[in-house]
């Protein structure tokens, strides 16, 4: 009897069970960091910045749903949760940090240093893990409203999209086990 008949997977499907996700997902956070310090973001901020940061946070939402009904119908629904919280996050970081480049290289004034892509990056993700080192500091109104905005949706982001993702996985899980169809 083979694997796909019942028995438990061989030592090296299970390791291949485990390493697909995990370079998968790692070649989407080096893919998107990549497209990230090569994105021209050299556009003027205003209306259209606050548009794509806007779209950005509804494709990361989209991403989210999908996310969550192939958690559902996975295989191995532990594995793809985890799988798409190491590629949603970094989206999500990597929209901010974009949106926080664009305005510290228009508006010098709104942050208590000179931003390059990394400074933003790490500015993002300080306000993320609500570290807030006091390094780098958002001192205009715009942007202090905008690391607010990150602030909630961070906490949304834990909170609910984490509990969505673990509802997904027990119900893969009991799909699996054939009590959810």
């Amino acid at each position: 009897m083979s694997a796909d008949e019942g028995d438990a997977p061989s030592r090296r499907q299970k390791r291949r069970i485990l390493l697909v996700p995990l370079l998968r997902s790692t070649a989407v956070v080096a893919l998107l960091t990549t497209l990230y310090y090569l994105a021209p973001l050299d556009r003027t901020v205003g209306l259209s910045t606050a548009v794509g940061l806007a779209a950005g946070l509804l494709a990361f939402g989209a991403l989210i749903t999908w996310q969550t009904m192939a958690i559902i119908r996975a295989e191995h629904p532990r594995l793809r949760a985890m799988e798409a919280l190491a590629t949603a996050v970094p989206l999500f970081l990597l929209l901010f940090s974009a949106t926080y480049y664009l305005i510290a290289k228009e508006r010098p004034s709104s942050f208590s240093q000179h931003l390059s892509r990394t400074d933003a990056l790490y500015f993002t993700v300080t306000v993320f893990a609500t570290v807030g080192f006091g390094d780098i500091v958002a001192t205009s109104q715009t942007t202090r409203v905008l690391a607010t905005v990150q602030m909630i949706v961070d906490l949304i982001l834990v909170g609910v999209i984490a509990k969505l993702i673990f509802g997904a996985v027990q119900l893969g899980l009991e799909r699996r086990k054939g009590r959810v169809p």
